[in-house]
């Protein structure tokens, strides 16, 4: 007969629980008839929900199970405690607060139970690999919503979750052209030229020992360039189009991908080259069949940083001059009229998007470096 266990989280959390009790009730009464009755009763299902979850995880039940457990009861309690506040910011008292806390550690218990799976089926790893991070993710937004409910934090300081997400589903027109302007004018445009000219100079630079040796300090330099000094510039030579900001993300994005390019060509061993030579192979044979694809995870490693430059470059640049469209030129213009709101919405589009395109370019390493240990896990 298995042992009935707590683990440290479900510790913490009873003693959270237990404060709570002595600092109820959960959020200062309502004005209505049966406000304190209807307070009493969620609370009274709150602990119950989050003492359910508890009593699952100490159990001898399997671990899918358990998570699944604590996953039902933590973000049923925490949902009850959220519309506890709906309409009332400010209201919290601290047992609100108490108790988010507590849901959050039977929360990261399911998390922890999680990452001790190891499913044999692909589909099931693939989800869980989605399932853990989507978690953490969740729960981020559900302290923010928490903190900027209960504790009544002023809009204009810090808008809550809930109200970004209704500004975003009110102004996906708007959203939609910004994204276009932005990201798939002058970010795309400008970490395409930007790299492919990396790579090409990273070849010249290795071909030739004048280029390298004359390149790599000014790279260097060139890539300390504070990017507020550089943006107006080239919004003088080239404009209020996405031309200039395309060339402020060119600028940004070259020289990361001449760095590790160079360094990568650098990195296959003193062996393999001589057994290329052996063979009579040219430098552009040895090039092509052994040192790119030792340079491949560092190529690969530059795309991926300049997946976030280019975006960070082209949003940057608008604030200095654009068309009455764009991500860059919306956050600064709705700073000025006080609207947070639209401002949080177009960093939430802009994080999003960036983390499809470091996404997207990490699918295409991983089918294009599958050899590798970092991939195949060897």
């Amino acid at each position: 007969m298995r042992s009935f266990r707590l683990s440290w989280q479900a510790l913490f959390a009873i003693v959270l629980m237990i404060a709570a009790l002595f600092t109820l009730p959960i959020t200062t009464p309502a004005v209505g008839f049966d406000a304190p009755a209807v307070s009493a009763l969620m609370a009274t299902l709150i602990f119950a929900l989050l003492i359910a979850a508890i009593l699952a995880d100490a159990s001898g039940a399997s671990p899918l199970v358990r998570a699944a457990a604590l996953f039902v009861g933590a973000h049923l309690a925490v949902a009850l405690l959220i519309n506890e506040i709906a309409g009332r910011d400010g209201a919290a008292r601290v047992s609100f607060f108490l108790l988010v806390a507590a849901a959050w550690l039977l929360a990261w218990r399911c998390v922890a139970i999680l990452s001790t799976l190891q499913p044999l089926q692909r589909w099931a790893q693939i989800l869980l690999r989605l399932v853990i991070p989507a978690i953490f993710g969740l729960w981020l937004l559900i302290i923010w919503e928490a903190i900027t409910r209960g504790a009544g934090i002023p809009f204009i300081l810090l808008p809550p979750p809930s109200a970004v997400g209704a500004r975003i589903a009110s102004s996906l027109p708007i959203l939609a052209a910004d994204v276009q302007q932005t990201i798939f004018k002058a970010a795309f445009a400008g970490y395409a030229m930007g790299c492919a000219a990396g790579f090409v100079v990273a070849i010249l630079a290795d071909r030739f020992l004048f280029l390298r040796r004359g390149l790599m300090p000014i790279g260097n330099m060139v890539s300390a360039l504070p990017i507020i000094g550089v943006a107006p510039i080239m919004v003088m030579w080239f404009g209020f189009g996405w031309e200039s900001k395309a060339a402020v993300v060119v600028i940004m994005t070259f020289f990361p991908m001449l760095v590790n390019t160079v360094a990568g060509l650098a990195a296959s061993g003193h062996m393999e080259r001589d057994l290329m030579r052996t063979y009579a192979s040219s430098y552009w044979q040895t090039l092509i069949k052994l040192r790119l694809p030792a340079a491949a995870p560092f190529i690969f490693n530059a795309l991926k940083i300049n997946s976030t430059l280019a975006l960070i470059g082209a949003i940057v640049a608008e604030f200095f001059g654009t068309p009455v469209v764009g991500m860059g030129f919306r956050i600064s213009t709705e700073v000025g009229r006080m609207n947070i709101d639209m401002v949080w919405a177009e960093i939430a589009v802009a994080a999003l998007a960036g983390s499809v395109f470091y996404g997207v370019v990490a699918l295409f390493e991983r089918a294009a470096t599958f050899w590798h240990p970092s991939v195949r896990g060897g």
